[in-house]
Formats: C-alpha cells, structure tokens, sequence
C-alpha cells in the first residue's frame, strides 16, 4: 500500500472509530493464506502490538449475510495470530442496514464497528482519488471501480455532481 493511501485509510481508523492504536503497517491479505471462502476484500493493518485491523467500505445493505461474512474473516484472522481483530465498516446512510447490534458468540476475541450516518463515503473515495492525482500516483483499478460507482452510492441529489466528476477524472486519465 502506497504511503498516501496508507495515511488516508490510518486516519479514517483513527477519526471515525476513534482508535488512535499506533499502526504499524498495512498487510497484504494473500500473505495470510486464508481460506477462499473467507472475505478478504478490506483493507488490513498490523497494529505495533501485533492486532490486526481491517477497514472496510460497504456498499452492499448490511444483512446478517455481510455481518457473518466480517465474523467469519475476524475469527479467522485471530486464528492466525491469538490477538483481538478489529473490523470497523463505513456504511453510507443510503445504505440499508438490517443487523441490530448485538453480542457475537465466538471463541475468538474480536469487534465489529458499523460507522453509518452522516459519514459520506462518496466524499471519501472522490477525496481520497483526488489526492491521488494531486501527487501524481497512478490510480489503481479498484480505485477507478470505486470511482465509477460514486454515481451509484451517493444521494440522488448529488448524482449530478458525482458524474460531472467521475467524467472529468475519466477522461483526463485517457489523455
């Protein structure tokens, strides 16, 4: 992970989960050789006391489908190294959430924060490619995938403005 993009996603772990744990690294999943059926699409980091944390964004409603997904990664991640997991999911408010909050029975010591609400993942992704271009770094194409659904996640009244920008982004990146 580029140091920006590790910056970026450090920051969000500490302003909205307000976990201010010093980050040692980010981790690339595929090192950790986890099963195929287990999630492994967020965005993992090592803490300096060997804790992993994986931030992930939701774009999918958050069904007991989703939760179970998340318990099934952190039960597996505290496999791998007998220490708490933390998953924390920015969930935008036009995301349908269906899971109440409630204990997770589970051998394994882990949580799961959901941040949804006023938290505009939109804004986060269009910020976070921005910066991206700012310092000349070449997008990579999960961030181009994440860029062309802006349109598609954000409030209907902001559509305007999200094409306009996804447009101009595209279309520069072509010449």
């Amino acid at each position: 992970m580029r140091k920006q993009d590790f910056e970026i996603r450090t920051k969000i772990i500490g302003e909205v989960f307000d976990d201010t744990r010093p980050i040692k690294c980010s981790v690339d999943i595929n090192e950790l050789n986890l099963p195929e059926h287990i999630h492994s699409e967020g965005n993992f980091f090592l803490t300096h006391d060997c804790e992993f944390i994986d931030l992930e964004f939701q774009f999918n409603p958050f069904s007991e489908h989703e939760l179970v997904k998340y318990v099934e990664l952190a039960e597996e991640l505290y496999e791998k190294s007998k220490k708490e997991v933390s998953i924390y999911i920015i969930c935008p408010k036009d995301v349908p959430v269906y899971v109440n909050e409630s204990e997770i029975m589970s051998d394994a010591t882990f949580k799961i924060k959901l941040a949804v609400g006023e938290i505009s993942i939109c804004k986060l992704i269009l910020d976070f490619i921005k910066a991206k271009i700012r310092n000349n770094e070449k997008l990579t194409n999960e961030d181009i995938m994440h860029l062309k659904k802006l349109p598609l996640i954000c409030r209907k009244e902001e559509r305007h403005y999200y094409r306009i920008e996804t447009f101009k982004i595209i279309n520069r990146l072509h010449y």
